[in-house]
């Protein structure tokens, strides 16, 4: 059976910000394994199909208009649980909200500006993973390490 994974994205706040290393660095201290990773400003309607769930509501031109602003960091990670634990090393959407030692609760500015996008669920996972990777670009590999960090 193959791990969970998720997809994760670095706004263009973050990148702008030079927070790209302190955001990796955090999923992998966590011991998640890097799938796939790419930097790109997203086309218009490659925002409007991510953001879709939203399209009714007032902010979805802002999203779209925010996510399309500049570059972007797009990444799959993979590992037991790791949507859950994405989640929960990001912090809640609201900047204000967000514990400490989140990502938004140390790194964010506000709920427009909160730094990065994670996966909420399998189904979510997967489409979005589909929607900014091709299949060519999903890497499986083994860390050299793996042997000694599985439970028995």
């Amino acid at each position: 059976m193959a791990a969970e994974r998720t997809f994760i994205a670095i706004k263009p706040d973050g990148v702008q910000r030079g927070l790209i290393g302190e955001i990796l660095g955090r999923f992998e201290r966590k011991g998640f394994k890097l799938i796939a990773l790419k930097q790109l400003i997203p086309s218009r309607e490659l925002a409007e199909r991510h953001y879709g769930v939203h399209r009714e509501r007032p902010f979805f031109s802002g999203l779209v208009d925010f996510i399309t602003s500049g570059p972007v960091v797009a990444m799959v990670w993979e590992g037991d649980g790791v949507i859950a634990s994405a989640r929960n090393l990001i912090g809640a959407t609201k900047p204000l909200e967000a514990n400490p030692g989140t990502i938004r609760g140390d790194l964010a500015v506000n709920i427009g500006r909160n730094v990065i996008h994670g996966s909420d669920g399998l189904e979510t996972a997967a489409f979005e993973i589909g929607l900014w990777f091709d299949s060519s670009e999903l890497h499986d590999w083994v860390p050299s390490d793996q042997s000694w960090r599985v439970e028995s």
